[in-house]
């Protein structure tokens, strides 16, 4: 039937007008006011607590003119006097709130306590059968989320949350972790969703399709850096790393996942690092050689190599492409795009401001090509005369754009003379892929993971796959 289109108001009439005339073409209209109703909201108006109570009711009352649907929130709730509450309450049903919201304004609830407000409401107004629960907590104190589903267990019935838990301060109920909890454990929550965690967006203009991409879309457009580490949505959510926990996935992934991936559109990932067993190569290595034992020398060696080049500074498993292409170099399954000849950077000064130019030379199936682009740095000018080189070759190299470029260094004891460990993330519309360098040259470190990421593209299109 489409969604309720909600307008939000302050408990004033001319709002209130306002909100119901932006809504009077909308086929499921929702009038939401609200006043603050805690002794200290009640002061910060000027008024008596009857006083608020009246406006609370004539909002209602005026809201219902524009539209049936209305809810009623009495602003931070979590510190209103217990009995005022439930007679706000109990006013605003009777004056025709169809929903009424519990805020927890500034994050100050703990679980037990929201738990205990939510029952004593559905316990206590006599006409709570009228409306419908809700409840609005903030992550202040970091329980935006239990607060919200111990609100649930004890009687709410609609959570306001949002894409990735964004609000203000510190945030607000992660609308993911609500939905996975009531899904993953209806059993203790005696709640049921038919929320579909694999389509829950999908218009004319965005298809979306899946939970984890709907989060990223939302980082995305405000903005904010995506957590990888968020529960369900993060790229780490199902990702494992320890050689027994990787053993013990790959006989029953139940061992330590109590949701399947792909329930939420992310995806199962076995890290790579000096702490992986052969379990953990075999299992990348699947998609290239299906059944490949862990005690292969194939797998041997490669564990062996990945444990080198940690030793000297690569992280593989922040840098899945790059050990792809190491994978495929060990069993020949890659050819080299180019074969470089040298490249250098000039920089100039001059009162007018500074230029950076690269110079490439480089060989594709005997032919030489010589290129120099400008940037805005050495590793951007790089970037630009190695592509000017490689896309007349290969075209499809001008998908590919630079997402970000992180440099570490990995042993300040030694200055400026250091190592340095750079991580660029690429992407060509479709898909994400990160790759790695390490050297004392920063522009080297650079150099290094800008021809892992071409590369990586040219193996997506399967255009340098041997075999």
């Amino acid at each position: 039937e489409g969604p309720v289109i909600c307008g939000l108001s302050r408990a004033i009439f001319k709002d209130i007008d306002r909100a119901g005339e932006a809504l009077k073409d909308a086929p499921k209209p929702r009038i939401h006011t609200f006043i603050g109703t805690s002794p200290l909201h009640i002061s910060m108006v000027g008024k008596t607590p009857d006083q608020v109570l009246q406006m609370a009711v004539d909002a209602v009352a005026r809201a219902k003119s524009h539209c049936d649907d209305v809810e009623f929130s009495p602003m931070d709730a979590a510190r209103t006097e217990p009995q005022y509450l439930l007679d706000v309450i109990e006013a605003t049903i009777e004056a025709g709130a169809t929903t009424i919201n519990i805020p927890d304004t500034v994050g100050y609830a703990v679980p037990d306590q929201f738990g205990r407000i939510i029952r004593n409401i559905c316990e206590k107004v006599p006409n709570v059968d009228q409306a419908i629960i809700s409840v609005h907590c903030h992550d202040d104190l970091g329980m935006a989320t239990i607060n919200a589903l111990e609100a649930l267990r004890n009687g709410a019935r609609q959570v306001e949350c949002t894409v990735n838990g964004l609000g203000e301060r510190a945030g607000n109920t992660s609308l993911e972790e609500v939905v996975m909890a009531v899904k993953t454990r209806g059993d203790y929550f005696d709640l049921y969703t038919d929320i579909e965690t694999r389509e829950i967006v999908n218009t004319s203009r965005l298809n979306l399709k899946r939970l984890m991409e709907l989060s990223r879309f939302v980082s995305e457009i405000a903005n904010v850096y995506h957590d990888h580490r968020q529960p369900y949505v993060g790229e780490s959510a199902f990702a494992h790393k320890a050689g027994v926990h990787v053993d013990a996935m790959l006989k029953q992934p139940a061992t330590y996942e109590h949701c399947d991936a792909e329930a939420v559109g992310n995806q199962r990932r076995f890290l790579l690092s000096e702490q992986s067993g052969g379990g953990a190569v075999a299992a990348k290595l699947h998609h290239l050689i299906p059944g490949l034992d862990k005690r292969h020398p194939t797998v041997q060696k490669l564990l062996q190599k990945i444990k080198q080049l940690e030793h000297e500074g690569y992280v593989f498993e922040a840098a899945e492409a790059s050990f792809e292409i190491l994978a495929r170099q060990i069993l020949g399954s890659i050819r080299r795009p180019f074969k470089l000849i040298n490249y250098r950077t000039i920089n100039r000064k001059s009162v007018a401001g500074s230029e950076v130019e690269a110079i490439v030379k480089i060989e594709i199936d005997g032919q030489i090509y010589h290129t120099v682009g400008e940037g805005d740095g050495p590793v951007n000018a790089l970037d630009s005369a190695l592509r000017l080189a490689l896309e007349s070759v290969y075209p499809t190299l001008k998908d590919v754009r630079l997402e970000d470029y992180k440099v570490r260094v990995l042993s300040s004891a030694d200055g400026t003379a250091a190592k340095v460990r750079v991580l660029v993330e690429s992407s060509d519309r479709q898909r994400v892929w990160n790759t790695v360098g390490v050297s004392e040259n920063i522009i080297e470190a650079s150099w290094m993971a800008l021809v892992d990421s071409l590369t990586y593209k040219l193996l997506l299109d399967d255009i340098i796959v041997v075999g």
